[in-house]
């Protein structure tokens, strides 16, 4: 029995009985019955019984677990791109341009003509300038790239930009054999057009986010962290965490959020030197700053590009040629890792290849030598490609490993060819990762892939392509592994494992109702769950109960 301060028992607002529901905590891993007050779970099983409700709700052995995290997604730029003509589907140089040609047609005069999802590997080489210029002449025209690492813009783009721009970003603005710009802009070169183009109204960012939002609850998250906003290759207005405010006011934000800053918003901060805050952003504002609804998190930074644009930065080459890009020196990404360590921030660590990786693990190493913070939870974003020699220095580090598994599935043909029998065997690892007791996180990347929690733990429990090429089948979890890199693992990633990720007396009443139990159903089967209801501080945000 539950009694208030002043003696009486206390009333819940929400009494959930008749479940099965898996909590995630090994002290208590399975309960029939949840108490939920003010948000949070007050009482399980024996805790609540008999205890009067303000709602009763049965769900007949329903299973419950706790509310999907997705560690890394991207809710504007998701919002966004489903409102545009997605060209993912487009497998030939023909089908590309029609779509290209029917957005034009639906796009009033005047304005950019947006697209999404361009890939050039099944086309055989990338579109042009003058590919778009037959279906588009006049026109602006932006088509980001599937991995979010490049674009392709038309003629009229090109020439807003002058001679000294293109110059300044080097190998990021791909050329023709004259030297010309070919309309890819590639990683940061991506800033010439992005900045022509945007930023989008708060209006605008509101809903995007509102609709990505209502997306991951429908799936069961009920916290997302959006990796990068205001600037950088994702971000859509220098204003967007006042269009998350304004989300959150609106009543139009049903996850909690956290909001990563771009380091290249940091800058000389003017504090006192003994501060240890050389670098920062407006008024000093750091990891933590806001509550459990929107916060501001990590301090996201882009060591390197994608796999899928060739952008991923490698020790030995691709099977195709290169070695990919790195936005840092060795010296420059030491320098703003320990900057930004100093002044108290968590690092969100974009490291696809393994010379990211290096870069990444020296730089961390660093920081921590200059200033020890064994609690700081530095994350490493992707861990795409990490080697063996490189396993034992992530855990040493006390890195997070933020894994996208839903990658394997659609991209993992293309990573078998290009990156060789040995080296596909280190990506997007699980069981080494666990093995070595470094901290594992599901996340999505959204929208760059679906961004279904379920999916991801039914692909960490199976590697296998769209293609049926296993990918590292040593690296496969258990289902229970998934499910925690989706709950306790990602809660850790973002900090917030003492508050979400488990059904536990204190925890938030975050929590997402199964058509099935996943650990009864075939592992091949976990994608195919449905998601009957999703709460989130106690309110249903989806479904119904």
């Amino acid at each position: 029995m539950i009694i208030t301060e002043k003696g009486k028992t206390l009333q819940l607002d929400l009494l959930i009985t008749g479940c099965r529901a898996r909590t995630m905590d090994p002290q208590r891993p399975e309960v029939s019955a949840i108490g939920i007050w003010g948000g949070r779970i007050v009482g399980l099983d024996d805790d609540v019984t008999g205890l009067p409700a303000a709602r009763t709700v049965d769900l007949d052995g329903s299973t419950v677990l706790p509310g999907f995290i997705d560690a890394h997604t991207h809710l504007t730029w998701t919002g966004v791109a489903g409102s545009l003509i997605n060209l993912s589907d487009c497998r030939t140089r023909d089908a590309v341009l029609e779509a290209v040609a029917r957005a034009v047609a639906e796009t009033p005069e005047g304005r950019w003509v947006d697209l999404a999802g361009y890939d050039q590997r099944p086309l055989g080489a990338h579109l042009t300038w003058q590919d778009l210029e037959r279906v588009a002449a006049g026109r602006k025209v932006f088509i980001t790239h599937v991995s979010g690492h490049a674009c392709l813009v038309s003629r009229p783009v090109l020439e807003a930009i002058d001679a000294d721009e293109f110059s300044a970003y080097g190998d990021g603005v791909v050329r023709d054999d004259a030297g010309h710009p070919t309309g890819v802009l590639v990683e940061e070169a991506m800033a010439l057009a992005r900045s022509r183009r945007l930023p989008y109204r708060i209006e605008e960012v509101v809903d995007a986010i509102a609709a990505a939002a209502r997306q991951c609850a429908a799936e069961g998250v009920t916290t997302c962290a959006d990796a990068g906003i205001a600037t950088g290759l994702a971000g859509f207005s220098p204003v967007e965490l006042a269009a998350y405010q304004s989300a959150l006011e609106q009543g139009r934000l049903p996850v909690r959020v956290q909001a990563m800053i771009p380091a290249a918003m940091l800058r000389p901060s003017g504090a006192d030197p003994t501060d240890g805050i050389p670098r920062s952003i407006d008024l000093g504002l750091r990891t933590g700053l806001g509550d459990d609804r929107l916060s501001v998190g990590a301090l996201k930074m882009w060591l390197d590009g994608g796999m899928s644009a060739r952008t991923a930065a490698l020790t030995e080459p691709y099977a195709d040629g290169g070695l990919g890009q790195l936005t840092y020196d060795d010296a420059e990404v030491t320098a703003l890792v320990v900057d930004a360590h100093r002044a108290g921030w968590q690092l969100a660590i974009h490291a696809i290849g393994d010379r990211a990786v290096d870069q990444a693990l020296d730089a961390v190493s660093a920081a921590q030598e200059a200033v020890a913070r064994p609690d700081a939870g530095h994350r490493v974003e992707h861990s795409g490609l990490v080697r063996p020699d490189q396993l034992a220095r992530f855990a040493e580090l006390g890195l997070v490993a933020v894994v996208q598994p839903t990658f394997l599935e659609v991209f993992g043909d293309d990573y078998a060819r290009i990156m060789g029998e040995e080296r596909t065997t280190w990506m997007y690892r699980g069981r080494s990762f666990l093995e070595r007791g470094i901290p594992l996180a599901g996340s999505s990347d959204r929208p760059v892939v679906d961004g279904a929690p379920l999916r991801g733990m039914q692909l960490m429990t199976q590697r296998t392509s769209s293609g049926g090429v296993s990918i590292g089948p040593d690296e496969v979890l258990t289902v229970d592994e998934a499910l925690a890199a989706y709950t306790t693992g990602a809660a850790k990633a973002c900090r917030m494992d003492d508050r979400v990720g488990r059904l536990a007396v204190g925890s938030h009443a975050d929590m997402v109702v199964l058509g099935a139990d996943p650990y009864v159903v075939a592992p091949s089967a976990l994608a195919d769950i449905p998601v009957m209801a999703t709460v989130m501080g106690g309110d249903v945000v989806h479904g119904t109960l």
